[in-house]
């Protein structure tokens, strides 16, 4: 047992303390050496003093043979990139501790370093080695606040199934000439990532998986915080300390580094990169096992998304943090070597030499007097996609000196999808509204996005996506107080008359707006109603709800994008008393009634909806602001010709 350094006495006569320091040094180096104090009859045992950890061609260590009393050496990184030896005891095995017929090996981590920092969020897959046979991963934890560092082992039996599934199609056939495969766990109803805690629990207490620490290099807290509400309850909440790679700017053409991969070992931290360029989101966790063409990590799942494709990087860790609560590595992601290629239930995988399909993201930000350009790659998983687009533009409206919640955003661009012409993008967000204009901007485009990229009747890859926004340092508010007709209320048909709008900028005078107005030929005699309003309520009067058992296909979706009417403007719209039908995404006025009365016993099973209106846009003329409002006017068409 280890003398407490408080009980060794320092208290002697100021003329002998001189004589007597050197042993005590002496004492202080031994134990922090983890050896024996000089007299004791209990030995303590001394780390490895191997240069490195074992290759995984040592063989592996049967979880038939695991039991309590056996002695293991771990490896990990704790500074810089070489992995350093840790004593391992073995406890026990718990069987189905990680769900029916996955178990897990429980274990006390033993040395200066462990017993100091405790279990560590991106220790997670350090590999477990008895002699040089490798036993598992570190991937486990009991709780917070434990006092003794033990952890869980994900025997690597159940590793190598990840190991053995199909690499571009190809099937790897184990050692053993096994290859069979357990069917990953989907996601709990409430939303969490099965696999992230295993039980069994007591008084509080349950093995989880060690945290996954995301380095989250660029962003603001408040995009950090935007980001942990996103992803509460997914893993990957948990920020850490950390810087990004030296290259900021992601090359598609860019080669995976064959040199960077060869200083990669069993213990080495990796990164996965969700998010590349000037802005970087990476996991980072440990490598446990190695062949020359994949290698396995973490020992239990990021997102347990299955098949991904994400950036493998090479890591440094700058510092280890020791905390009761939470201890992590600081870590800066380093070059590429590979991809990502499976989040699995029992460890990750990636492939060497492979390159990961991401998808760009150009952003341009027009503040006055100066433009910023934001560059990046995101990740294509669609549990994770939109929140990643969501929070990386948040973040390019954020970072400037002249970024303030008086700004307003105007964001124009397209979402390009290869099959499809590009989806165009016109939003606008008024300040001194809640969320923040910034928040609400990047909300919508998510929106937007999301539509196309969620869609299930979308064949084609999203290859990319540009942006532009425009930042204006006031509110843009302007609300639609009154509208009159200047001209008379009884007209013919072929007549132009004069629509007066009083609108009101935010804590500005009213001011007028004259908008002619031209009626068609067409029209009957009758009452014909004119909606003055602004871009929210034409959309809805032109798209009206429909009966539909089934979401809009991606043609549906597309058209209705293309048709939104921007906000800025004052619209002056006709109400034809005529038959209106909406399909695939499109308007159809002024039809038949023989065509209406064919469309009517099919609008509560087809995408259609009918209307006894036609919403038809007349004129329209800028408002200075995002217009708020609609008034309704009538006119008394009468029979003959126009009179203007």
């Amino acid at each position: 047992m280890k003398t407490p350094l408080k009980e060794i006495s320092l208290r002697r006569p100021a003329a002998v303390v001189a004589l007597d320091f050197a042993p005590i040094v002496l004492l202080f180096a031994s134990l922090l050496q983890g050896q024996s104090a000089p007299g004791s009859s209990a030995p303590v045992p001394a780390p490895p003093v191997s240069a490195a950890p074992p290759p995984s061609s040592g063989g592996f260590f049967p979880l038939s043979q695991v039991h309590r009393g056996l002695t293991a050496t771990a490896w990990t990184v704790f500074q810089g990139d070489r992995p350093e030896p840790m004593n391992v005891e073995i406890l026990g095995v718990l069987r189905g501790a990680r769900g029916p017929g996955q178990d897990m090996i429980l274990a006390q981590l033993k040395g200066a370093k462990p017993e100091y920092t405790g279990v560590v969020a991106g220790m997670s897959g350090s590999p477990v080695y008895i002699g040089n046979k490798l036993l598992g991963s570190l991937s486990y934890r009991i709780g917070q606040f434990s006092k003794d560092p033990i952890a869980g082992i994900t025997p690597i039996e159940q590793m190598l199934q990840v190991r053995d599934l199909p690499i571009d199609g190809a099937q790897t056939i184990s050692a053993d000439g096994s290859a069979t495969l357990s069917p990953p766990m989907p996601p709990s109803a409430d939303g969490k990532q099965s696999g992230l805690a295993a039980s069994p629990s007591s008084g509080g207490m349950s093995f989880q998986a060690m945290e996954t620490p995301l380095v989250m290099s660029g962003f603001r807290p408040e995009a950090i915080r935007m980001w942990q509400q996103q992803m509460a309850g997914t893993g990957l909440e948990m920020i850490a300390a950390g810087g990004m790679s030296g290259s900021s700017q992601p090359n598609p053409s860019d080669e995976p580094s064959a040199a960077a991969w060869a200083t990669v070992v069993p213990g080495s931290a990796v990164s996965a990169q969700l998010v590349r360029g000037d802005l970087e989101i990476a996991a980072t966790c440990t490598v446990t096992y190695m062949d020359p063409k994949q290698l396995l990590a973490c020992g239990h799942p990021i997102l347990q998304a299955g098949p991904v494709s994400l950036p493998m990087t090479t890591a440094e860790v700058v510092a280890t943090l020791a905390s009761p609560l939470n201890a992590f590595k600081i870590i800066n992601t380093g070059e590429l070597i590979g991809a990502f290629t499976e989040d699995r239930d029992s460890a990750i995988r990636g492939v060497l030499g492979a390159r990961p399909r991401m998808i760009p993201v150009h952003i341009t930000v027009h503040d006055p007097g100066h433009e910023r350009k934001v560059n990046i790659e995101i990740l294509d998983l669609p549990s994770l996609t939109p929140q990643a687009v969501i929070v990386t533009l948040y973040q390019a409206l954020l970072q400037a000196n002249d970024s303030s919640f008086e700004n307003s955003y105007h964001l124009t661009g397209s979402i390009l999808l290869d099959g499809y012409s590009p989806s165009p993008i016109d939003l606008w967000a008024s300040s001194g509204d809640q969320p923040p204009a910034a928040m609400a901007i990047a909300f919508q485009a998510g929106e937007r996005f999301t539509r196309l990229y969620s869609n299930g009747a979308r064949e084609g890859s999203v290859r990319g996506i540009e942006l532009h926004a425009e930042a204006v340092p006031h509110r843009v508010q302007v609300d639609l107080e009154t509208a009159r007709l200047v001209s008379n209320d009884i007209v013919h048909a072929g007549d132009t008359v004069m629509v007066e709008a009083t609108i009101r900028p935010w804590q500005q005078p009213a001011r007028n707006v004259r908008i002619p107005v031209t009626l068609p030929a067409r029209l009957g005699a009758g009452t014909l109603r004119l909606l003055i309003s602004d871009s929210g309520t034409l959309d809805r009067t032109l798209d009206q709800p429909r009966f539909s058992g089934h979401p809009a296909d991606m043609n549906t979706v597309l058209e209705e994008a293309r048709q939104q009417h921007a906000a800025d403007r004052v619209y002056v719209s006709l109400l034809v008393p005529e038959s209106q039908a909406g399909m695939e995404g499109q308007t159809l006025t002024s039809m038949p009634l023989s065509m209406a009365n064919a469309l009517e016993p099919v609008r509560t099973t087809q995408d259609v909806a009918l209307n006894g209106e036609s919403p038809e846009l007349a004129a329209q003329a800028p408002a200075g602001g995002v217009l708020s409002g609609f008034q309704v006017l009538n006119l008394r068409i009468e029979p003959g010709g126009g009179l203007n």
